[in-house]
């Protein structure tokens, strides 16, 4: 019998399969799109994006991380998938013995979520892990944490979706909060607040703003890594990108941003902060249905380079350690925010999110919400200990 992707109300043995090669996984990545395709407000995300994501050949996260995945499947229906990770630059830097899980989608039986957590748990347990932690589709640097406020609009580029129930499962097999993340929404005809404008007039002499320099492209990438990587250093959870790992990402930046949406602060001459403004791809592929051909792709290249979509992301900001918890810091963040706002209005967005801010990164918080910014998602990293064989 020949099986199909769907969710599934029938009553038959529920089996979980490990992914094995290109059928299993193209089986894997069908079942998010099942599961959440219902949902009005779901967009299905581009399939030979996430075939890149989950390739070794394509994805530098997996020259220092092992993985496995694995389906299940319920008669000739497939209803749901996870996957479990070992990250050696976690165990590297924390020495903790925790592995993670990630891509969590099921239908709404308890029996399923059950079964898959135990295998991904077992597979952890196997590789000498005593603790799990997720999800994370695959590491800290990319989608963190499930949903659990925020259901009733869109999910921007590369930040994830599920139901209600998602929690309510997960929790019942035995995880607890680790950490909420924030996605944060703000026009951009926001005016600056008094505060911020005094702020700035007393740094202004030291700061300079500026868009990258794509004749160095190389370079500036590896500038940016080092600022984010040092801004990011002490935050919870951080896992360093990689060289290979931010030039790839350096390489999508190219084609998907102006660049002016690449903007660099300096101070007295050193590259002090960055950010990183983008067009919410999500928008623009929303009735595409995860594929590109046979014209999907002329459809994307005429929305962003044509008809800017009206909602766009910062996905990548950094201000460097030394001028955090200070009034500088402070006016760096904001000018920084400012200097990708203004172009991304120019384009044409009417709507930025700002995502993820760690919650409990007051600063940061107070900086968006006084430029009119609301934390309209909340994702919640879940953890627990992994009982001894």
């Amino acid at each position: 019998m020949t099986m199909t992707n769907a969710v599934s109300s029938d009553s038959s043995a529920l089996r979980i399969i490990p992914v094995s090669g290109n059928a299993d996984l193209e089986r894997f990545i069908d079942v998010q799109n099942n599961v959440l395709k219902s949902d009005p407000v779901w967009i299905s995300p581009l399939r030979v994006e996430r075939r890149m994501h989950l390739s070794a050949k394509h994805n530098p996260y997996f020259q220092h991380a092992r993985w496995q995945a694995w389906i299940a499947v319920r008669g000739n229906l497939t209803v749901g998938r996870i996957s479990a990770q070992v990250d050696a630059l976690h165990l590297e830097r924390y020495a903790d013995a925790t592995g993670f899980f990630g891509m969590l989608d099921a239908e709404d039986r308890a029996e399923t979520f059950a079964a898959l957590v135990a295998t991904a748990e077992q597979w952890l347990r196997a590789q000498g892990m005593r603790r799990v932690r997720g999800p994370f589709s695959l590491s800290i640097n990319e989608e963190t944490g499930l949903l659990v406020e925020g259901f009733d609009t869109p999910p921007v580029f590369m930040m994830g979706h599920a139901r209600p129930y998602y929690r309510d499962h997960l929790e019942a097999c035995g995880y607890r909060k680790a950490k909420d993340v924030l996605a944060y929404m703000v026009a951009p005809n926001f005016a600056a607040p008094a505060v911020m404008q005094r702020l700035v007039s007393i740094h202004s002499e030291r700061i300079r703003i500026r868009p990258i320099d794509l004749k160095n492209f190389a370079r500036e990438i590896a500038l940016l890594r080092d600022i984010f990587n040092d801004s990011w250093s002490e935050n919870w959870g951080f896992v360093p990108f990689t060289a290979a790992e931010f030039d790839a990402l350096g390489q999508n930046l190219r084609f998907l941003v102006a660049r002016d949406l690449i903007q660099i602060a300096e101070v007295d001459g050193e590259a002090a902060a960055f950010i990183v403004g983008l067009p919410n791809i999500n928008e623009a592929i929303r009735d595409l249905g995860g594929r590109l051909l046979p014209f999907g792709w002329l459809k994307l290249l005429w929305r962003l380079k044509v008809r800017f979509p009206g909602t766009a992301r910062v996905p990548l900001m950094g201000v460097r350690r030394k001028f955090q918890r200070t009034r500088l810091g402070s006016a760096l963040a904001f000018l920084v925010i400012d200097a990708v706002r203004v172009p991304l209005h120019r384009h044409g967005a009417k709507q930025i999110e700002l995502s993820w801010i760690l919650e409990d990164n007051i600063g940061m918080c107070h900086i968006i919400e006084s430029i009119g910014g609301i934390a309209y998602k909340r994702y919640r990293v879940f953890e627990r200990e992994l009982d001894a064989d």
